[in-house]
């Protein structure tokens, strides 16, 4: 392996730019720090300062969830973000053990064992955190109210972006390396386009799905109630429509309904307990139905499963790398696009630090390896979501078909098997390949089925049903 400082040596004089300040557009700074000299992150909008709403991401009022695999790939690029965190008022929270979850195969158990674990705060929080550390180091530089609008070189290398700021006037920034992370909105195809580059091919998986949250004042008591959701099921011939339950910062409960197409939630504060309660099983409706709520219903329907597969373009160009939702997006039921925005970033930066951001076909390298990370959550989503009735963007195969009865009976394993739990978590929270399903002791895990029977409800405990019936009371009682 290249030795990292002589890497950073030749660095110096050097620029890169980095198209978006969101999280991934921060993350990629964070893995370019000591690669170059400068770096220049180009920002449409005007960042807020500290854990505030960013325009630009209508998600950002929804349930989040960066699982382990992300954590562990932002921890790379920020070592002790983690701890920031966790000061900040986030919470690290055990995986299987602080989750109360409903399958389409039945409960999942709360083992005593943690096999993997999730930070549970607001985007806001999560955002601010990382941004502040990531801008501590004086070679970032923000440049806000500016618009990418062309990249500069030609269809073998990118040298440069064009921008146009706040006040309308246009220029050039040189660069020696840039990377787009500017989320959905990316011109991406467009500015390659312009190169004689591409285009690359794409594809969208598209349920319609609709997102309803709201948040509520978490039950005194309750500061380690676990995660709760009632997941949908893909193949029951009906439209998809869940709940999820997410503990914040600041004593408050995040709640999420969604709906894919003729099963959406409205956005009527009056709609949304029922809503919740109509589901496979009314557990959320029933726990929020005690809680005071802090504010109306945000709604949001940019939920599509969409990719663009840049990895494939046959003449790449050198210096341009694109990552986060820029590459791809997912329907955020899964809880998977910051996991892998932050082990793009990661990828990146393990790849430029072995070989230099100068080195030939770098970043064809880079694609390729964020292709990788992106294939993972990619087929999980798609391969769930092609069975809902209404999808727009491919209907199920033959070969996809095969596998769902598979994944069934890995799930339905799963809910009575820790060493199942162990093994589907090592995927779900992007820590091991979908290859890991196969392997031969989980295909004798899957064959011999789940060793306890099915939990015939929500596992929530005593103290955790007390402290919500306390809450309700106590509202009752004023």
């Amino acid at each position: 392996m290249t030795d990292l400082k002589r890497v950073c040596a030749d660095a110096r004089g050097r620029r890169a730019v980095v198209i978006g300040g969101g999280l991934a557009g921060m993350l990629t700074a964070a893995a370019l720090r000591g690669l170059v000299d400068e770096i220049r992150v180009i920002e449409s909008d005007e960042l807020p300062d500290g854990p505030l709403p960013r325009r630009g991401l209508p998600q950002a009022g929804h349930v989040h969830l960066l699982w382990s695999g992300g954590v562990r790939a932002a921890e790379e690029l920020l070592p002790g973000v983690t701890r920031r965190w966790l000061a900040a008022g986030a919470r690290r929270i055990p995986v299987p053990t602080g989750m109360v979850g409903l399958s389409p195969q039945g409960w999942y158990r709360r083992w005593r064992r943690e096999t993997h674990f999730l930070i549970a705060c607001s985007r806001d929080l999560l955002d601010a955190v990382v941004r502040e550390q990531v801008l501590e180091d004086r070679a970032v530089q923000v440049v806000q109210r500016t618009r990418a609008e062309g990249l500069v070189g030609t269809a073998t290398r990118v040298t440069g972006v064009r921008v146009r700021g706040a006040d309308g006037v246009r220029r050039v920034l040189e660069a020696d390396f840039v990377v787009d992370a500017s989320g959905r909105g990316s011109r991406a195809p467009q500015f390659l386009a312009e190169l004689g580059v591409g285009p690359p091919a794409g594809r969208t998986v598209d349920l319609g799905l609709v997102y309803a949250s709201r948040v509520f004042r978490a039950p005194p008591g309750a500061e380690e109630f676990p995660v709760v959701s009632v997941q949908a099921d893909a193949r029951a011939g009906r439209p998809g429509r869940s709940a999820a339950i997410l503990p914040i910062e600041g004593g408050r409960w995040l709640v999420t309904n969604s709906g894919t197409r003729g099963g959406e939630p409205t956005d009527r504060a009056e709609d949304f307990e029922g809503f919740a309660r109509s589901l496979r099983h009314p557990v959320v409706g029933e726990l929020i139905s005690h809680l005071e709520p802090l504010g109306g219903v945000t709604i949001n329907r940019s939920t599509r499963n969409r990719r663009q597969f840049f990895e494939k373009v046959k003449e790449w160009p050198e210096r341009f790398v694109v990552i986060g939702d820029a590459v791809a997006t997912f329907n955020p039921v899964y809880g998977h696009g910051m996991s892998v925005a932050a082990q793009s970033a990661a990828a990146l930066r393990e790849h430029a630090s072995e070989h230099g951001l100068a080195a030939p076909r770098l970043a064809r390298r880079v694609q390729h390896s964020v292709a990788r990370r992106v294939s993972a959550a990619w087929d999980l989503a798609t391969g769930q979501d092609v069975f809902f009735p209404g999808v727009r963007g491919g209907s199920p195969s033959r070969t996809d078909r095969v596998l769902a009865r598979y994944v069934d009976r890995l799930v339905k394993t799963s809910t009575g098997s820790f060493l199942m739990t162990k093994e589907f978590t090592d995927v779900t929270s992007l820590e091991a390949p979908l290859r890991t399903l196969v392997k031969p002791r989980v295909l004798l895990a899957a064959a011999v089925g789940p060793r306890h029977p099915p939990l015939d409800g929500p596992p929530l405990t005593e103290e955790e049903l007390a402290a919500v019936t306390a809450a309700g009371a106590g509202r009752a009682g004023g």
